[in-house]
């Protein structure tokens, strides 16, 4: 009974892995790969298209990767060097919430080519992180494979992987070709891959710049900012905050024509200490009523109930007295009248003005946003909390069944393109065991060194050095990076 049951487990594991061979799929611990010979054809089509421009084309590229290797060394230095600098600061800065993080995977055969970046980021933007990857890995692969075939190199096959939950692609090229041609054509070859997601980066770039003109016919830009999202936990939902399709104008008195200058103005207001309001004196005591006025833990004053929705507490000066409070209704103060400093700039037709600025705690603003034609938005807060719970775009639709968010989707994805894409680039550039820049430098030093230093081994192990240097300078970066990520 024994032997029978084992016969059936063996013959149930042969015919899964027969199943697994016969579709080109390949499963291990945190990892499932595929792998086809569908598109070797259009490969092969791809790399006899023209072949004085593909040689032009992937030699300017093996002129650009050399340089990026030297480039993304030093580069990584830098960053290993003001990583180290902020740690030793008692007071670091604070850190962007983005960090590279590296895979490679080792082909069980032959000589596949890839690597995958990774970053910290929204929930909300996976979409455009898992597209933008696999993309960029596309992209970078065919570069490799182009370039192989470009310089007779048998072409095996294109695949795509999974890593963990990181997709990427690899080609699979056939290693002895690759050591019987030149060292020249093999840096053709290893910096493709490089040099196409330079190029994607810079499309996506242009795409980027040139958006505006590209949607003109169907939105336009330049008169404001639209809000296409707010957050349910937003400070700026209610029934006078702001709505999808609202258009604003003004943050206080900076104008806003765009996403840009709304994040300026927000940072303006943010660093600036909070502006003032004109009120005329017979309005000041038409509207002030008398209130208990307490200190705050952090030492600014209220003198306002606390159960009040409406009632803001203002602080002003006069002649006699520099340090007087009334509590006002904050919207009657505000809408008539003009934003101000100091009681110099409410000096206007011999009327007694002051200029009452919102005794509020430390860092909280009071800020006014016109979204026309609706009543203007009364925001106390954080500005930042405003700036984080509320997304907007700069493109109006000129029709109102034109989608507001295409083109948010269309920026963000060449961001994100442009950011996945250079830092593959970078990554792959490195001079490190198992990454695109290991066979750059030992292309490199063949091409270079072999007058110089006649014994293979000796040129070998020059590049071993590099390699170990470079090795431990990405993994340093990588391992403060994360360090600096989970520490803060």
């Amino acid at each position: 009974w024994c032997s029978i049951v084992l016969q059936s487990s063996n013959s149930l594991k042969a015919s899964y892995e027969d199943w697994l061979l016969t579709y080109g799929l390949s499963v291990s611990p945190f990892h499932l790969r595929w792998q086809t010979a569908l598109f070797n054809r259009q490969f092969y089509n791809w790399g006899r298209w023209k072949p004085k421009f593909l040689y032009l084309w992937f030699s300017i590229g093996m002129v650009f990767g050399i340089i990026a290797m030297f480039g993304s060394v030093i580069l990584l230095g830098k960053t290993l060097l003001q990583t180290l600098t902020q740690m030793l600061t008692e007071a670091p800065k604070a850190q962007n919430d983005r960090m590279l993080q590296v895979v490679v995977s080792v082909p069980s055969s032959g000589l596949c080519l890839r690597a995958v970046p990774g970053v910290n980021l929204p929930v909300s933007q996976l979409t455009y992180f898992f597209s933008a990857i696999l993309i960029s890995g596309v992209i970078h692969e065919v570069g490799h494979g182009v370039a192989a075939i470009r310089e007779q190199v048998r072409f095996n096959g294109f695949g795509i992987f999974i890593f963990i939950v990181y997709p990427g692609a690899f080609v699979d090229l056939f290693t002895t070709h690759l050591q019987l041609i030149s060292p020249v054509q093999q840096l053709r070859i290893f910096c493709a891959g490089v040099w196409h997601n330079f190029v994607l980066g810079v499309a996506s770039f242009m795409v980027l710049f040139l958006l505006p003109a590209i949607l003109f016919p169907f939105y336009y830009t330049g008169v404001g900012a639209l809000v296409t999202e707010v957050a349910e936990d937003s400070p700026a939902n209610g029934p006078r905050g702001l709505f999808v399709g609202d258009l604003v104008t003004n943050l206080q008195d900076c104008p806003v024509y765009n996403v840009e200058d709304w994040n300026s103005c927000l940072g303006d207001i943010s660093e600036k200490s909070q502006v003032g309001y004109c009120v005329s004196a017979a309005t000041l005591q038409q509207l002030s009523f008398p209130a208990r006025v307490y200190r705050r833990l952090d030492g600014t004053v209220e003198c306002c109930s606390n159960n009040s929705l409406t009632d803001i507490c203002f602080s002003y000066s006069t002649k006699l007295d520099s340090h007087l409070y009334a509590c006002l209704p904050a919207r009657k103060v505000i809408e008539t009248s003009k934003v101000c400093r100091t009681n110099m700039d409410c000096h206007k037709d011999f009327v007694p003005s002051f200029c009452v600025t919102p005794s509020l705690e430390n860092q909280t603003r009071l800020i006014r946003v016109k979204h026309p034609p609706h009543i203007d938005m009364l925001y106390v807060g954080h500005p930042m909390h405003l700036q984080y719970t509320v997304s907007l775009s700069s493109f109006v639709p000129r029709q109102n069944f034109l989608s507001i968010d295409l083109p948010v989707v269309i920026e963000t994805f060449c961001k994100y393109l442009i950011s996945l894409s250079g830092a593959l680039a970078v990554i792959n550039a490195v001079p490190c065991f198992a990454l695109d820049g290991q066979w750059i430098l030992n292309s490199f030093l063949e091409a270079t060194l072999s007058s110089l230093i006649v014994e293979k081994h000796n040129r070998e192990l020059v590049g071993f050095l590099i390699l170990l240097a470079g090795s431990a300078l990405l993994a340093a970066n990588v391992a403060l990076g994360l360090w600096m990520v989970t520490a803060r």
